[in-house]
Order: C-alpha cells, then structure tokens, then sequence
C-alpha cells in the first residue's frame, strides 16, 4: 500500500510541464539516497534505478561476500552463509546484488519520504512559474477570473498557475466576476515566502503599448515606434509615435480605418479617451500637438526651466485644460514642460474682471468649480452657455444662472 501511495506522488511528478528530465530524475534519486543514507549511514554501494515513464522505482545493494566470523559491516558486507540462501553458488570474494523492499525501511520513513518527495514537488513547481514568469515581465497575459477579493483578484492561467492583479492596478471601471476572462501586464515577479508572487497591471502605460503592439503590425514590425505613453487610467490617454518610414502616417496607421484599430484598444481600456499624436523634435510644434483639439495661437518657450506659456482664444482654454485638466497635465507629461495657459487679450479683454473679486458674491468653491474649466475671468464665463456651463461642471442648472446674473451685473 505504501509503495502505492509513493507511485501515486510518482505520477504527480512525472506529470510536471516544462520541467527537464534531467532534473527530475536528479531530484528522485536524491530523495531516495537520503533515506538510504538515513537508514544505513552510506548510499555509495546502492543502485536506485528509476522509470519515469512508468511511474515506478527499483534500489539495489551491492554487498561482498565474506566468511561469517569475519563479518563487520552489515551494509557492505554480507555472510557466506546468507549469500548461499540467495544462491547457493556464490563464493567468499564474490559480490552479491539484492533488492531492498520498500516495506524494510518502515512506515515512518516511507512517510517521511513521501512527504520530501511531496515537498520537492510543490518546490520545483514554484520555481518553474517564477522561472516563467520572470522572462515574462512586460508581456501580456490571459487569464480567468477565480477569486474576487477587496484589494485583488486571483487570476488563473492556462496551467492553473495563480496569478494577482491588486486594486491599485486596476481601471478604476473595471468589473470583474468569477469566470471572467482578463488580459492584462505582468509587472513584478518575485518570491515571497518561498511562494512566486506574479503581479499584472491594466493601469500601467506598458499595457497599453501592448496593445498597440497588438493591434497595429506596424508598431509590432518596427516600422512604426511608440516615444512615450502617459495616461490616467480609464480617462485619458496620450500616446508619441514616430515612424522612419515617409510612405507610413503613424497616427493613421494607429488610429486605423474609420477607428478600426484604435477601437479594440478604447474597449478594452473602459473607453479611455486616447490621442494619438505624431512626434517631432520640434518642441512648439510638439506642445501644440500635445494640446489638441485645442488650437494655439503662440508659444513661449523657457527652456531653462522647461515652462511653456501657451497663448490661445478665450473659446480655446477649457479646450486645452481638459475635463478636470486631463488634457493640460498629460501634454505637460508627454513634453516634459510645465504648461501655462493664457487667453489672448484685446481691447475688449482689458475691461474683464478677474473671478477673485467676486469672491465676497459666489462661493469659493463654485469658483473653483470654473477656474477648472480654464474660466478665471467674468468674461471667460459669460462667453460659455448654461448648457454648457452645465455639462463641463458639477454645477446645477440654478447656480449658473444665479451666477451670471451677478457676473452681467458688473458690465451693466
């Protein structure tokens, strides 16, 4: 029964993917002298014969044959007298080989080498998802969803190995349930606790190249280069492409026919809002790319201190802020500079009234609610609609119009 159980781990093992035979039968035998060394204090006058294919073992020891008196070492030597049971034949200074049983060594050894054979196992496993894992860094992968916790979610692979994909990795829209499939980065692999720890991410800007790589063969094939991705997950995406090719439109090969490409990607992504911008090395012209669909009028450049200060219509400035200034602090990501926006003053402009000094009228933090929009002026308001005002804010329909009367007041 014990030889049975043993046989069952056998298979267990034999079962192990991606692991060499080599190293296998290298592991068995080591196992299996480690218990000869334990009962009998040497293993060098043992043969441990091992068949994978079938699951099963033989161990064999090798004795000298010596008169009975002369007998010390039982291990190594074995009595003239004992040797004739085996085979009547044999002759002092012969050697004789027999078979050592399983059953001889007693249960407790036979548990404990099941239990180390167990052990050596689930050890080689580890190493082997972490030796596949570890060449994987930056590459996605496909997994289902097993387990759905507070702060992560177990992934299974292909092979049933667990992978983690942590909240703080997530978008921040994403959903996931038990069954779900989830395709996302590997970032980090190490051991912890003498467990592989694999940890994806969907909110890394490597994701997305990915599935840029994915989804348009030119990227894939060189032809077209990815500069820099920066993003905040599940909002906004800007992404630099460059290509050394004149006949290739990078943007257009991206972007795809009639959205085509760039589509798969915006799904995949929780309708991310994604630019593609074609690089250059021209910095205005960079920061001006950077900024759409806003459009500039004049930049300044501080190159010292890498400032920009941006000049566009009054119309344009909530255009190159962005939602919550999305857009504004992407394009400065994307270009390294700080960017400062400012509206081109005319004569009308000079009779503006800053938003500050209607602080003692509206509220601060409905001020703040329009200097988000890129509104810091009475003007810059008052050009805007209510329909407007109420789709780019957090503001009810009622402030805005209690605001304007007050805004109009002051040129009346």
């Amino acid at each position: 029964m014990e030889n049975l159980n043993l046989i069952d781990t056998f298979s267990e093992f034999k079962e192990l993917k991606n692991i060499d035979r080599a190293t296998m039968m290298s592991v068995l035998e080591d196992v299996f002298r480690g218990l000869l060394l334990k009962k009998y204090g040497s293993d060098n006058n043992f043969d441990v014969i091992i068949n994978i294919d079938k699951g099963d073992f033989e161990i064999w020891r090798n004795r000298e044959v010596i008169e009975d008196k002369d007998v010390i070492d039982e291990n190594l030597q074995i009595a003239l007298s004992e040797a004739k049971k085996i085979d009547d034949d044999y002759e002092v200074g012969e050697e004789v080989t027999d078979e050592v049983k399983l059953v001889d060594f007693g249960r407790r050894a036979i548990l404990s080498l099941r239990q180390n054979l167990t052990s050596r196992i689930l050890d080689l496993e580890k190493n082997n998802v972490f030796n596949k894992y570890k060449d994987r860094i930056g590459e996605i992968v496909t997994g289902e969803v097993y387990q759905v916790w507070k702060r992560e979610i177990l992934v299974l692979d292909d092979e049933g190995n667990e992978l983690i994909l942590p909240k703080t990795e997530q978008i921040p829209s994403d959903y996931f349930r038990k069954g779900d499939i989830i395709r996302a980065v590997v970032i980090t692999v190490e051991m912890r606790n003498n467990n592989p720890l694999i940890l994806l991410s969907r909110t890394s800007s490597v994701f997305l190249e990915r599935l840029f790589e994915l989804e348009v063969p030119e990227i894939f094939d060189g032809l077209i280069t990815i500069k820099k991705i920066v993003r905040v997950p599940g909002e906004r995406a800007k992404i630099a492409v460059e290509s050394y090719d004149e006949r290739i439109d990078p943007v257009g090969a991206c972007v795809g026919m009639k959205g085509s490409r760039i589509h798969g990607i915006v799904r995949e992504l929780k309708n991310e809002n994604i630019d593609v911008i074609n690089f250059t090395s021209n910095t205005q012209l960079y920061i001006t790319r950077a900024l759409s669909p806003a459009k500039i009028i004049s930049i300044k450049l501080d190159e010292e201190d890498y400032r920009a200060e941006v000049y566009l219509k009054p119309n344009e400035v909530s255009l190159a802020i962005g939602k919550g200034g999305l857009n504004i602090k992407l394009a400065g990501q994307l270009t390294g500079y700080e960017i400062d926006v400012y509206r081109e003053s005319d004569i009308e402009d000079e009779e503006d009234v800053n938003l500050e000094e209607f602080a003692d009228e509206i509220e601060n933090w409905i001020l703040d609610e329009l200097r988000a929009i890129g509104c810091d002026t009475a003007k810059s308001v008052l050009e805007l609609s209510i329909e407007d005002l109420v789709k780019r804010t957090d503001l009810e329909e009622e402030t805005i119009k209690d605001l304007t009367k007050i805004l109009n007041a002051e040129f009346e």
